[in-house]
């Protein structure tokens, strides 16, 4: 049975088999989760984006998928890089981000993780409302057909977190 933990922390400083990186479609790195996740992890994790981006996606990496590089000097085994859906007030993208969630656990279980960390995906300047992404964020690690031992989610905000934490129930 997979346990669903919640924490508010820099997700750089959490320790997990697997911490997910909130990623852009280039891969190359960019702001909030992603730029910090690149900075705090150092250069081995842009090369082997840029590798990735050079052999099996020079389009980038399609919104909901996942792949997986080295942690760098993160205190982790992986980094798994997944990009969220920009939320539309005209178009329910919310299954594409559920599907983002449960492509990251699908990813983790096939390396052999027990443990993996979330940010809180689409949540930050792709305009998902947050109460509505911590829904969703919960709801995919739940219904996941796949997961892991532990899941962290964690949260940049008190705010989010008391959020969280009353989704996981």
């Amino acid at each position: 049975m997979t346990i669903i933990d919640v924490t508010q922390d820099d997700i750089t400083a959490v320790r997990s088999d697997v911490i997910v990186n909130a990623a852009n479609r280039t891969l190359l790195g960019g702001g909030g989760v992603d730029g910090a996740i690149h900075r705090a992890g150092g250069p081995d994790i842009l090369r082997e984006c840029e590798l990735i981006r050079a052999v099996t996606l020079p389009d980038g990496l399609d919104v909901g998928a996942a792949v997986a590089t080295t942690a760098g000097r993160l205190p982790a085994r992986w980094v798994i890089h997944t990009v969220g859906p920009r939320w539309s007030r005209h178009e329910d993208r919310s299954q594409i981000l559920r599907l983002a969630y449960s492509r990251c656990l699908l990813l983790a279980r096939s390396m052999g993780a027990e443990s993996i960390a979330f940010p809180l995906v689409s949540g930050g300047a792709y305009g998902w409302p947050v109460d509505d992404a911590v829904a969703q964020q919960v709801r995919a690690i739940k219904e996941a057909e796949v997961s892991v031992d532990l899941v962290t989610l964690v949260a940049y905000s008190a705010d989010i977190a008391r959020l969280t934490r009353a989704a996981v129930g």
